[in-house]
């Protein structure tokens, strides 16, 4: 060691310090974590790495696994940020605190996060189908789908709508190129009126794609009786009495009840019982899914259905039917891409009302027949 002296005293200087040795990132080593994770899950859940993969096969992720990136991409869509403008119940709802389509959404897989956690399944590919799974709504909710139904050859419904928007539809023709297991999830979430709880309705789901579709009743049927009670539709006293002593009489506790009982009743889901059936499947217990299915019964019948054939109901069928008719007829006012896609002038107007959003679908309205919107906020708060 070198030193110096001054003032009577030898000073050593000391070597500098060494700079610590950091290793250098190695992104495999997320991507193996992401699998070992995976690895981890109930036998009977569905892995990202032996995913069905993509119609255009792409290289995977350093740091995502594929259903996490489908989660990403719906994310990032116009569709999805439409839908905070898109009636969930309400046409054009007024209040802050209805419920719209893209809260729902959030909701959904929110509570699908719940169930597929709590029994061991796979987390990303529920929240990235339950994102998606309404993009292709109308606006005015199942009222502009009952007019699309009804006017479009081959009829329209909305799952088959969110498919075509993720594959063909979305960057202007380009799609998203999701997998194929986020797809058959969007695809097949719908449920008829009435009862929908059984297994030879999802034996051909996989259990997450189950997770969204059981996930999106309740979620609707819980905000849509805080929504029915906020506006003033119904009272808490219009409700069963037997479903608001079992469900609670708050939202949270409607949540709450219904999602523990799928979670205790699809245990087997885990793979750490045996299952009841030869294949265990998402399902609430028969108590609570016949008091569900009843409540369910009851909002179609005093509140879906009304709102449908209320003035501002029908006046936002009338919007939609005029709308579709006028592209029918103008087609020169879509846009290019749209037209050159679609493969027809009915198909091209279809999409374009389809994508508008509620307060859109007003404005242009009003543009093609001053006055049309009249009627649509009746007896709003």
């Amino acid at each position: 060691m070198a030193g110096f002296v001054g003032a009577g005293y030898a000073v050593l200087a000391m070597p500098a310090p060494e700079t610590p040795r950091i290793p250098k990132f190695d992104l495999t080593r997320v991507r193996h974590r992401l699998e070992q994770r995976e690895s981890l899950l109930s036998p009977y859940a569905t892995r990202s790495v032996g995913s069905r993969g993509r119609a255009v096969p792409e290289s995977p992720s350093d740091i995502r696994g594929e259903f996490q990136r489908d989660r990403d991409r719906v994310v990032h869509t116009n569709a999805f940020r439409r839908l905070k403008h898109k009636s969930q119940v309400f046409v054009a709802p007024q209040g802050d605190h209805f419920t719209t389509r893209l809260t729902h959404v959030v909701e959904v897989a929110q509570v699908g996060r719940t169930i597929a956690r709590a029994l061991n399944l796979n987390e990303d590919l529920v929240e990235a189908a339950a994102l998606a799974h309404d993009l292709g709504h109308t606006p005015f909710g199942h009222i502009g789908e009952s007019v699309l139904n009804e006017m479009i050859d081959g009829g329209f419904h909305h799952s088959r709508h969110s498919v075509r928007i993720v594959e063909t539809l979305e960057k202007e023709g380009r799609g998203l190129n999701l997998t194929g297991e986020v797809i058959d999830a969007i695809r097949h979430h719908s449920k008829p009126e009435g009862a929908f709880l059984n297994q030879a309705a999802v034996s051909h789901m996989t259990l997450e794609a189950q997770i969204v579709r059981i996930s999106d009743a309740l979620a609707y049927l819980a905000h849509d009786i805080s929504d029915a009670i906020r506006s003033e539709y119904l009272t808490l006293a219009d409700l069963p009495s037997e479903a608001v002593a079992r469900l609670g009489e708050r939202h949270s506790q409607r949540v709450n009840s219904v999602v523990t009982d799928v979670v205790a009743a699809s245990w087997d889901c885990t793979g750490e019982t045996e299952p009841e059936d030869s294949q265990p499947w998402i399902r609430m217990s028969p108590e609570l899914g016949a008091l569900v299915t009843s409540l369910r019964v009851f909002m179609f019948e005093r509140f879906y259905h009304p709102i449908s054939q209320s003035t501002e109901g029908r006046k936002a069928a009338e919007i939609v039917r005029l709308l579709l008719e006028h592209f029918r007829q103008q087609p020169d006012e879509l846009p290019p891409w749209l037209r050159n896609l679609s493969g027809s002038d009915e198909q091209a107007a279809a999409d374009y009302v389809c994508g508008m959003t509620d307060n859109y679908a007003l404005t242009i309205a009003e543009r093609i027949r001053p006055g049309m919107s009249e009627g649509v906020f009746h007896g709003r708060i």
